[in-house]
């Protein structure tokens, strides 16, 4: 008996113990990404990121932006109406973001991207529109991209893939701060820039002061001949052969514009457009002295520079 006992204990000795399998809840499955997956429980449903509300938005807000670059040469009211409306959308898809929780960096990217875009354009034309003056538009442009290319970078670069561009400690600068935390101060800032841009485009096509080709007369008596933008055409001319077409007719409404209303709100837009292109160079210089920052330290930890050794 004890041997047979003894042979019974090394069997189950030598004989390898499978484990249970474990619950189904805990089983967990990699694919050949290495990404693991939970049960059905646990997971989350699958998202689409270009389809979050924030993001269509910002989609309509480019079809608006073209719409209204279509209709900038020689339709100044429904440009400036889908421009309008293209601008607001931008504190629309903000709040959609909030409201939805579908903050993400695509959406963050699409949104700036579309601001510096849709503002260049419009610059680009009013650089065209008033040429004596197509080196200040040419400035405020480079200045827009520089400015916001170097912040988003050095934000990446020395805060990390997860920092925001709006995340500015009051340490390093407290204006820049305040225009993106406080979001009353962002809207305002960003809007009335855009409005005093807006207001020049409609001068361009109602103030002699501005455009002085407005004032051009032809050989029947006519005025308006100049086909340069922000220089409304005569409605007979060779461009459209039908003087009672929608076009001519649209042009001859572009002709009776005033331009006092557009001067009052150049005037008063202008200080606050002014102050967005100071943030502007504060942003640029902040953000170019942090990369430095970040160049010092690594050249540190790098040793360098090395000493040279005198001959």
């Amino acid at each position: 008996m004890s041997s047979v006992r003894t042979r019974r204990q090394a069997a189950a000795i030598a004989t390898p113990v499978t484990p249970s399998p474990a619950p189904r809840e805990e089983q967990v499955v990699m694919n050949g990404n290495g990404k693991a997956h939970g049960s059905a429980k646990d997971d989350y449903p699958r998202e689409n990121i270009f389809l979050f509300w924030p993001n269509l938005i910002g989609y309509a807000r480019i079809v608006l932006a073209f719409a209204s670059l279509y209709y900038m040469p020689l339709h100044p009211r429904t440009c400036s109406g889908l421009y309008s409306v293209s601008c607001l959308l931008d504190a629309l898809d903000g709040y959609a973001a909030r409201y939805f929780e579908q903050s993400t960096r695509f959406g963050a990217v699409l949104d700036m991207v579309t601001d510096r875009c849709t503002t260049a354009c419009l610059l680009v034309f009013l650089g065209s529109a008033f040429p004596r003056w197509a080196i200040i538009f040419q400035g405020l442009i480079s200045l827009d991209l520089a400015s916001h290319y170097v912040h988003m970078y050095a934000t990446l670069a020395m805060g990390g893939s997860d920092t925001s561009h709006k995340a500015v400690d009051k340490s390093r600068s407290w204006i820049l701060n305040l225009y993106y935390t406080n979001k009353t101060v962002l809207f305002i800032f960003c809007a009335l820039n855009e409005v005093f841009f807006i207001a020049l485009y409609l001068l361009s096509f109602s103030s002699p002061f501005l455009s002085p080709s407005l004032l051009q007369v032809t050989n029947n008596g006519t005025s308006g001949t100049s086909l340069e933008p922000g220089s409304p055409a005569q409605p007979g001319a060779s461009l459209f052969l039908n003087p009672h077409s929608a076009a001519a007719l649209e042009l001859a409404r572009a002709n009776k514009m005033d331009s006092f209303v557009p001067w009052v709100i150049a005037g008063v837009s202008f200080p606050i457009m002014f102050m967005k292109q100071f943030i502007n160079v504060v942003q640029l210089v902040k953000a170019s002295r942090w990369l430095a920052e970040g160049d010092i330290a690594a050249r540190k930890a790098a040793g360098l520079p090395r000493k040279r050794k005198m001959k």
